[in-house]
């Protein structure tokens, strides 16, 4: 799951990505509203994280902007003014959710899944196909009820996979789901990290529950 953050105070920013990357998260961060506007039009995103008080444009504009364009990603607007009219003002605009500084991260965890298990966002907490499955409030992966362990990142991955059944998805759309700009840059961490799951997840190795489509990606096929 990949989450924007878009907020200028850089004590905020250093808190939050860092509980965002260890809760399993990809993270971008925008330190103004027009950089932040211009990302979340750019690159398809889970959930937005929006500071009110912006520099170049401030959080309503910005969700305004988004809304206008069609863009329906949660967002959860962050802010230190606590007025009923400024929640209102937000929530009109076009937010999701309102969180006043300052905040108890287990809380914005709370309100991120919360926005994720909405229809329109997702489908059930758990997925499951044949003997495997994805508890993706536990953040746990069993098979035949037997728990294995997965790092952030490979369980983040099998998520995406497993949401996207029997679908063809090239190393970038991966990359792009999972890693934040700055983190893949062509390298071949996408097939390191598949390689990483299918000695976790598959049981026997000539029958991988993530297929290789030579010259496109990947598929994550049900049946194994």
């Amino acid at each position: 799951m990949r989450i924007l953050v878009v907020e200028d105070e850089k004590s905020i920013v250093d808190f939050l990505s860092q509980g965002l990357k260890e809760s399993g998260y990809a993270v971008d961060i925008a330190n103004d509203g027009q950089t932040g506007l211009d990302y979340a039009l750019a690159t398809q995103y889970d959930v937005i994280l929006l500071d009110v008080m912006l520099p170049k444009l401030n959080g309503f504009a910005v969700v305004r902007e988004l809304r206008r364009a069609s863009i329906k990603t949660p967002v959860i607007m962050l802010t230190a003014r606590s007025t009923v009219d400024d929640r209102v003002h937000g929530l009109d605009a076009g937010a999701d959710d309102y969180l006043v500084k300052p905040f108890a991260f287990a809380e914005l965890l709370a309100r991120i899944r919360a926005l994720l298990r909405r229809p329109s966002i997702s489908t059930d907490t758990a997925i499951s196909f044949g003997d495997i499955e994805l508890d993706t409030i536990k953040h746990e992966f069993r098979r035949r009820g037997e728990r294995i362990e997965l790092s952030g990142r490979e369980f983040s991955i099998l998520e995406y996979f497993m949401r996207n059944p029997g679908q063809v998805l090239t190393r970038t759309q991966i990359a792009e789901h999972i890693w934040n700009f700055d983190a893949y840059a062509g390298s071949n961490v996408v097939d390191v990290y598949i390689g990483y799951l299918r000695k976790k997840i598959d049981e026997d190795p000539s029958h991988s529950y993530i297929k290789t489509i030579r010259g496109v990606g990947y598929r994550f096929s049900p049946e194994g």
